[in-house]
């Protein structure tokens, strides 16, 4: 009898809460996509480094799934509450006809356990075959070879997805347990007959707590966004404090004053229904102050982390064209005392010729050029009277070391080689190139009119600085090359020996197997070195493209998986928490509904009510999410500029369609479902 009645309740709920049981298939059908990605990936044809990475990837989405488990769980406990809120008259027949609290219970329980294993079937079922296009998108974001891969299904994951959410439904089965025994009977009959009273708050109170709430969040903006260059890591935690307490009084000083900005406005809240509207708006939101700032920051972080990572993935992609031309980069430092305060380099063909090797041999074309340093030109010098301003803003810079000088003819013969254009200037004339915005911004504000290197004096060629590197990077890390006339430079000024070049053939096998060659040309030098005995002291740093490549290529990927993860976790907790709530008001308003029928009101404009209060319910924490956003994402401009944030545009573009499909879904599904319990009765 149990479990047929039971059944019975269950298809009821399918037809009724359609937001839960959506709610908990995607959720597991996202749990299992994520923790399937290393099994998705085993045919798939990665290089030894991409592999690690991948591995690297599972690993990570293993530990947040940890969280995601615990999100989750908080989740379907407060879904469980809305049902049984929803069933309380229901649980007052059972209790008069004689059933025991704990035969409810059981009901309970086996309606549980038939829900957990159904969601948990199509979930699976549904994630299985949506992990098959994960596949596809791991492998455009790996760019890995799926020519060998086959439709997987991960057993690790299923055991996963089985294991958390059998342990997320015994602790529902336990609040349920502790809530049936704690009921009366008479405040089950009565459930739908409590109406929250709405306490009109002091307005003068609610603006002053506005107003405050409002410069907290002025002077955190300006903080994160505009003062950035002075942030420590005590000052963000305290801006982070500061948004969230700020957010706190925004929602509840707005609960009071809505009311009675729209009770003053006569004209509109006597007009039709609004009244009833404005009231059910004010209650709602407050009952909900700190589910809807918490909400809110939610969406903050959805906003920030979806389009932070889309960001960093297009534009590591995109710089990868830009900042890799050339196949290959040697760069040899000869140190004279110590690591850091040596300036005397030598020249990295000859190192390899005096121990029998000919490292140009491996490329096709090259450019070997050193890079220049007089120490009697620092940073310091060069910023002249904007030192101590400069000083005071960034104390963390090295104002002592000699800057890097180039010579016009060797700079011009690596941009042939680069493939971009060369530049010009007169014999008493200097360029500076920086791509590094913020310490761009501090050379620009500080430009001389002349400077002094090796005894020469020069003068700027252009008012600010101009764009441009010397080393292969996915990244703007050129933070000041000076490009000086040949003839200003001397030769015991030697700080860096560069040799940059192209590896022979067109295909990427030919190229792995010159660099393969060349690797292991500088595997035997060090070998040569190490038994020569020679004590002097120096480092050859080498950076390839097929590297830069694959290690751009596997962040950009590992940061999108993360961030999607989170992302669509935290959004679908939204919009079922706003859900089930609109949901619960709804049964609790049902009354108040009838009463409206009952003194005339048509029902085209209790739709259109009931469509007013849901919007402003699911659109209000949307909106101040979406104003801390902007500041969130200034910070984060700031944090990525090495990286580049050219695609950020589009990235918050798609960031707003995954929103507007999610979230909105979830406002679509809420309206309709609260509008079929509305109008249950009639």
């Amino acid at each position: 009898m149990l479990i047929r009645l039971s059944m019975r309740n269950i298809r009821k709920s399918l037809r009724d809460y359609a937001v839960y049981f959506f709610t908990l298939i995607i959720g597991v059908s996202i749990f299992y996509i994520f923790n399937a990605i290393g099994d998705q990936t085993v045919y798939m044809e990665f290089s030894d480094s991409k592999r690690e990475l991948v591995k690297l990837l599972t690993t990570t989405l293993s530990g947040i799934s940890v969280f995601v488990t615990c999100v989750l769980g908080l989740l379907i406990v407060y879904a469980n509450r809305f049902l049984i809120k929803r069933r309380k008259k229901e649980f007052a027949v059972y209790l008069t006809l004689g059933m025991g609290k704990k035969q409810i219970s059981a009901i309970i329980l086996v309606e549980t356990l038939i829900v957990g294993v159904g969601s948990l079937i199509a979930g699976l079922a549904l994630g299985i075959g949506l992990s098959q296009l994960m596949s596809a998108l791991v492998a455009n974001l790996f760019e890995a070879d799926m020519t060998a891969y086959k439709f997987t299904v991960s057993p690790d994951a299923i055991i996963k997805t089985v294991i958390c959410l059998a342990i997320m439904y015994l602790v529902v089965m336990l609040f349920n347990s502790i809530v049936i025994s704690h009921v009366k009977l008479i405040d089950l009959i009565q459930a739908d007959k409590k109406s929250e009273k709405i306490k009109l708050k002091n307005p003068i109170l609610c603006v002053i707590i506005f107003i405050i709430a409002c410069l907290i969040l002025a002077v955190a903006y300006y903080q994160v966004g505009w003062n950035y260059n002075a942030l420590t890591s005590s000052r963000v935690i305290a801006c982070i404090i500061a948004g969230v307490i700020a957010t706190i009084l925004i929602f509840w000083s707005i609960s009071g004053l809505l009311l009675r900005i729209f009770m003053s406005a006569k004209g509109v809240y006597f007009k039709n229904i609004n009244s009833f509207t404005f009231r059910q708006i004010s209650s709602k939101i407050n009952t909900m102050v700190v589910s809807m700032s918490i909400i809110c920051l939610m969406l903050f972080v959805i906003i920030c982390t979806l389009s932070a990572s889309f960001s960093v993935r297009n534009s590591l992609n995109a710089n990868l064209t830009e900042l890799c031309p050339a196949d290959c980069q040697l760069t040899y430092t000869k140190y004279t005392d110590d690591l850091y305060s040596g300036t005397e380099s030598g020249n990295i063909v000859k190192l390899y010729a005096k121990y029998g090797y000919d490292i140009t041999e491996p490329f096709s074309e090259y450019v070997h050029f050193p890079v220049y340093s007089d120490n009697k030109f620092t940073f310091a010098d060069f910023l002249g009277d904007e030192l101590e301003e400069i000083r005071t803003q960034f104390p963390y810079l090295n104002y002592d070391s000699g800057l890097e000088l180039v010579k016009l003819s060797d700079y011009n013969s690596l941009m042939t080689l680069y493939g971009k254009e060369q530049i010009s200037m007169n014999d008493d004339e200097y360029i500076l190139l920086c791509d590094y915005k913020s310490i761009k911004a501090i050379w620009e504000q500080a430009m001389p009119t002349e400077i002094k290197i090796f005894g020469h004096t020069l003068s700027s060629r252009y008012d600010e600085c101009q764009d441009g590197f010397l080393e292969l990077s996915s990244q703007h890390i050129n933070t000041g090359i000076f490009i000086v006339p040949d003839n200003t430079v001397q030769e015991n000024g030697i700080k860096r020996d560069y040799l940059v070049g192209n590896y022979p053939g067109a295909s990427q096998a030919e190229k792995a197997s010159a660099e393969k060659a060349m690797l292991k040309m500088q595997e035997n030098l060090l070998d040569s070195f190490d038994k020569s005995g020679d004590e002097d002291t120096f480092m050859i740093s080498t950076n390839t493209k097929i590297d830069i490549y694959e290690s751009t290529i596997s962040l950009g990927a590992i940061i999108t998986f993360i961030g999607l993860y989170i992302g669509l976790v935290f959004l679908i907790t939204c919009g079922a928490v706003l859900a089930l709530k609109e949901l619960s008001e709804s049964v609790d308003s049902i009354g108040r509904y009838e009463i409206l029928r009952k003194i005339g009101v048509e029902e085209k404009q209790i739709s259109k009510s009931l469509l007013i209060q849901t919007g402003v319910f699911f659109l209000l924490p949307l909106l101040v999410a979406s104003v801390h956003s902007i500041f969130g994402m200034k910070f984060a401009v700031h944090t990525l500029e090495s990286i580049g944030t050219d695609k950020y545009f589009g990235s918050v573009i798609l960031t707003g369609a995954i929103i507007i499909l999610i979230y909105g879904g979830y406002f679509l599904v809420t309206y309709f479902s609260s509008k079929g319990i509305i109008n249950k009765k009639r």
